[in-house]
């Protein structure tokens, strides 16, 4: 008798646990036309997000690298009065901190305040180019937590619908599977956001070392034309 309820009670677990497993698949499959449609868009948001992060992170990586030779071989050329050579050394080097070097080498012999403005206006340019749709990833760290909200919202109303049309006889496993299965457009929202969130701050901290490193050049070579000749 007790082998009996012991192998009763071990294949009741063996049920239930079965009964429980569920796949992200099915979760998504069993909440219906509109829990499909949420998740395929929140799926696209994912890929944008993805694809505009590692873009704009080696487009960043790229424009962060600079020889650290570089504004002391720019002193020796202007020092020398090499402006030419200057200029092809700015022109060799693909960095936004050469492009800014060389629209001051092209000002050279101007008031220094019209250096400045040069150096500052196509600073601006770079900043600009260093944060192309960077603003997407925050757009989507906002609105992806909201439209798997909404997914949430629409699988309770189509619950509750369903209790209110069935004269409060629903059956409440049908009802509990709906709600469910819609709480997953909610993680799905969170999960998209958060990566959403965490990549457009990564960018903003790196964007803000390239920037910084910009205006430290500058500065050092507005300091050399002010040095005595």
């Amino acid at each position: 008798m007790i082998l009996f309820q012991e192998a009763s009670l071990e294949a009741s677990e063996e049920l239930l646990s079965e009964e429980k497993t569920l796949s992200v698949i099915d979760l998504i499959a069993n909440g219906g036309t509109g829990s499909v449609v949420i998740i395929a868009i929140l799926f696209v948001l994912l890929f944008v997000a993805l694809y505009i992060y590692f873009e704009r992170l080696f487009a960043i990586k790229a424009a962060s690298k600079i020889d650290k030779n570089f504004m002391n071989q720019i002193r020796d050329h202007v020092s020398g009065g090499k402006l030419e050579s200057a200029r092809i050394l700015c022109a060799q080097t693909d960095s936004p901190v050469a492009r800014l070097t060389e629209k001051g080498i092209s000002r050279i012999g101007k008031p220094l305040e019209d250096i400045n403005k040069a150096i500052e206006t196509a600073g601006t340019l770079e900043v600009y180019k260093l944060e192309k749709n960077v603003s997407i990833l925050a757009t989507v760290a906002g609105a992806a937590p909201m439209i798997g909200f909404l997914g949430t919202v629409i699988g309770m109303i189509l619950a509750f619908h369903q209790m209110a049309t069935s004269g409060g006889q629903a059956e409440m496993g049908q009802l509990a599977s709906g709600i469910y299965t819609a709480m997953t457009t909610t993680v799905a929202g969170l999960i998209v956001g958060i990566i959403a969130y965490i990549g457009y701050n990564h960018l903003v901290v790196r964007t803000d070392k390239v920037v910084h490193t910009m205006e430290s050049n500058a500065v050092d070579f507005l300091d050399l034309l002010n040095e005595p000749v």
